[in-house]
């Protein structure tokens, strides 16, 4: 009870939250991220990155998130409030004090993550990666296993994790979570139509 009467005198202290959409490379992010948008939220991108045969509907990326592991200047974050912007789960402890955060963090399968990036590397002919599939699986889980401990401990965040399985087979039902968590009130009906099925290729058993 206590951290939840924390948490309530934290978001009033530090104004409109800024929503982050979340998870490793390949779990759903840019899914959710377009729902947002179709839902009637502002989503903050530099459209710098192009949809392309991984992403037919797009990134949604901002190039200024990179920098957030550099320790440079994040005045830029002040902007997203009351906006959506996309944050890889590796830079979510970057994320600076002053502001408070509602995330969106999604969570995928991940022998399907792993597939995912490997079609992606393959048609980037960028090569393969130097580790095998059971040892980048015993990363994730490690990686992500430190995200939820983190940010369960952030008193200026609060979290939301969603099945990009689930989210794919229910929408309409997972549309009405994410109302519910946010503080806007976006189009449950355009958020759950922004998700196609048909995207849904590396898929496990």
């Amino acid at each position: 009870m206590f951290a939840s009467f924390r948490k309530k005198r934290l978001r009033r202290k530090l104004g409109p939250s800024i929503v982050i959409v979340s998870g490793l490379p390949r779990s759903g992010t840019s899914m959710m991220m377009n729902m947002l948008k179709s839902g009637g939220l502002a989503i903050v991108t530099d459209e710098q990155r192009g949809a392309d045969d991984d992403n037919p509907k797009g990134y949604f990326e901002l190039e200024q998130v990179k920098d957030l592991d550099k320790g440079g200047d994040a005045a830029w974050l002040a902007d997203c409030r009351g906006k959506a912007v996309k944050v890889i789960s590796y830079l979510l402890s970057r994320l600076p004090e002053e502001h408070y955060y509602q995330v969106i963090f999604m969570i995928r399968d991940l022998g399907e993550v792993l597939a995912s990036q490997g079609k992606m590397i393959e048609h980037r002919g960028d090569g393969d990666t130097d580790a095998g599939d059971a040892e980048m699986i015993e990363r994730f889980e490690r990686h992500l296993r430190r995200v939820r401990i983190e940010l369960r401990d952030r008193p200026n965040v609060d979290v939301l994790y969603l099945s990009y399985r689930e989210v794919l087979n229910a929408p309409d039902e997972h549309a009405q979570s994410v109302a519910r968590f946010l503080d806007s009130s976006p189009d449950v009906a355009a958020m759950a139509t922004a998700v196609d099925k048909d995207l849904y290729r590396n898929r496990s058993a």
